[in-house]
């Protein structure tokens, strides 16, 4: 499919479209996500701060079974646009963190199309969807703004060139190994109840959508980096946070998250590279100044 076959203005309809989800962010899912990815099995309590992305396991859309499309994620057409290609990717989100979500307190996350655009790449028509969250509490106070990218793409061909590997931007002052194995996708899946079947099954992400193995959530990834780099500063709040993916990683390879020192206003390189050095995700953070 190329551009010129994409019916953009069509797609473009769905601008301004909105949704609004409330929660009451469990103290439950805070400890099954510390858990995860802390090795953490003290009990979270209501009134505890959420760390930062660990909102992604709240707020979540409740698909029926009999909606969901062939890839496993809820059928096109509702509140996303029904874009006709079959692979789609979380390429990468904007965050800010105006204040803390507050684990047992309710909270209410707006949702909005921004935008949609079309470009051709090399492999075809590539369709952007940028859809810009925010989060407030009860009393209608703004928490965090996410402005998040989402990539829909052509399917696989059998002898498409993988893209050349990028570098990282410099050197690390610290890393962190990670190994991302079945089971880590498996909870993380659970937890975010993401039915997206690259994460979990074999037959499907390697023969349809033509990857090596399951694939590792974009999402994870980035919240591995930023886990790593709160360790490297404990006490600084995360003031914002930014990534894009770069390359996909699948599971059983190892992969390392790297950040550079903090600079004298709060900003930091931050990334994550796979076993023979090739950037994964590029990311940055805006610390507050420190105490």
């Amino acid at each position: 499919m190329t551009a010129s076959t994409l019916d953009l203005e069509h797609l473009r309809g769905w601008i301004d479209r909105t949704e609004t989800r409330d929660d009451a962010l469990s103290p439950w899912t805070a400890s099954a996500m510390a858990a995860m990815l802390r090795n953490d099995d003290r009990a979270w309590l209501a009134g505890d701060a959420l760390p930062p992305l660990w909102y992604w396991s709240y707020f979540l859309p409740v698909a029926a079974q009999n909606g969901l499309g062939p890839d496993g994620h809820p059928a096109r057409g509702g509140f996303l646009p029904p874009v006709p290609l079959p692979r789609r990717m979380w390429a990468g989100s904007q965050l800010e963190f105006l204040a803390d979500l507050k684990v047992g307190q309710p909270a209410r996350k707006t949702s909005r199309v921004a935008d949609v655009s079309l470009k051709q790449g090399k492999g075809g028509a590539l369709v952007f969807v940028k859809v810009q969250h925010e989060v407030h509490d009860a009393k209608g106070a703004l928490l965090l703004r996410d402005a998040h990218d989402i990539v829909y793409r052509e399917a696989a061909r059998a002898g498409d060139p993988a893209p050349p590997p990028q570098s990282p931007p410099g050197a690390a002052a610290w890393e962190v190994p990670h190994l991302p194995d079945p089971t880590l996708l498996f909870r993380y899946s659970a937890l975010t109840f993401n039915s997206h079947r690259i994460h979990y099954d074999f037959p499907y992400v390697t023969q349809v959508e033509g990857y090596a193995d399951l694939v590792v959530h974009g999402p994870l990834i980035a919240t591995l980096i930023l886990e790593a780099a709160q360790a490297q500063n404990p006490g600084r709040a995360v003031r914002a946070y930014r990534f894009r993916a770069v390359r996909p990683l699948v599971c059983n390879r190892p992969m390392r998250v790297c950040g550079q020192a903090v600079q004298a206003d709060g900003s930091v390189t931050l990334w994550a590279q796979d076993h023979d050095g090739a950037l994964l995700m590029q990311a940055s953070a805006q610390f507050a100044p420190a105490t």
